[in-house]
């Protein structure tokens, strides 16, 4: 859930700069006398969309880094680091993926991530908390799985959801707007108002509704990334880390609210929350690697 948090978060920061390209590409004037360039608007929806979901992949390192205040192990200075770092090229390796950054940062939580723009210039970071709690075989089988989204691709497919997601979102919010201001507020000259307002609030609106198919999505890629841990670390381990990890996750005088390692949280989710969450519930893994027996 890390990772996807910090993904979308940059998509807001990007903004100004896919606003630049637009005004480059000169494709910023889709709004005629005569109403939308139904072209134009696309070519801005799919600009602007597109840019801010590949920008975020791009620096997703760089923000889960400052974001989490993670520390790259680049020399070794305990045991415990050099077992962590041969543990990630060991998996990496088996896996076919470059050898990614690996870090820890400081949280008392059980949690972990992996990010990246590709396969091979990825950063895979445990949490304080999980390295003090978990036996080692745990810890490897949270690196597989982690290891295992870097090596399906995970980050690259999730830009080009969201890219397309935001494409569709822009392009027809405009076209709500564009339907109040000219057929509820018969608005026949230029835009009013009714366009830059509706076209926000179905932005808004669609956006939230959008965020469904990517976290459907996302779900589903939890169930590869457990699949590939259960290959690399064996499904015995891949199991028992995430019975730890619900474990954990019912016991709340140690662990908060917010844990999020896996997508961890107090009970199932139903109804409209199931919806946008990023994670499927742990009985739902465990039983779905259990049944690959």
């Amino acid at each position: 859930m890390m990772r996807i948090l910090l993904f979308l978060a940059t998509n807001i920061a990007v903004i100004f700069v896919a606003s630049i390209t637009l005004n480059l590409l000169g494709v910023g004037s889709y709004m005629t006398r005569n109403g939308l360039d139904l072209q134009a608007l696309l070519a801005f929806a799919l600009v602007f969309g597109m840019t801010g979901s590949f920008i975020s992949l791009l620096l997703s390192k760089w923000m889960a880094k400052k974001s989490t205040g993670t520390i790259i192990i680049n020399q070794p200075q305990s045991g415990a680091e050099q077992w962590l770092v041969q543990t990630v090229e060991e998996l990496a390796k088996s896996a076919g993926i470059g050898m990614p950054e690996v870090g820890v940062f400081p949280s008392a939580q059980s949690n972990a991530f992996a990010t990246g723009w590709n396969r091979n210039e990825a950063l895979v970071a445990v949490s304080s908390g999980l390295l003090q709690r978990f036996n080692k075989d745990e810890i490897r089988s949270v690196l597989a799985h982690e290891i295992g989204h870097v090596a399906n691709g995970d980050m690259v497919t999730l830009a080009l959801i969201q890219g397309v997601v935001n494409t569709f979102v822009i392009f027809f919010s405009r076209i709500i707007g564009n339907i109040i201001d000219k057929a509820v507020f018969k608005n026949e000259e230029g835009y009013g108002p009714a366009f830059y307002i509706s076209s926000i609030i179905a932005e808004i609106v669609l956006g939230i509704l959008a965020s469904t198919i990517v976290m459907w999505f996302s779900r589903q890629r939890e169930y590869r990334a457990d699949a590939m841990g259960a290959r690399l670390a064996g499904t015995t381990a891949m199991i028992g880390a995430l019975q730890r990890l619900r474990s954990e996750s019912e016991m709340p005088d140690q662990m908060p609210d917010t844990m999020q390692a896996f997508g961890i949280s107090r009970g199932t989710r139903q109804g409209l929350a199931a919806l946008f969450s990023s994670h499927p519930p742990l009985e739902l893994r465990i039983a779905a690697l259990q049944n690959q027996r």
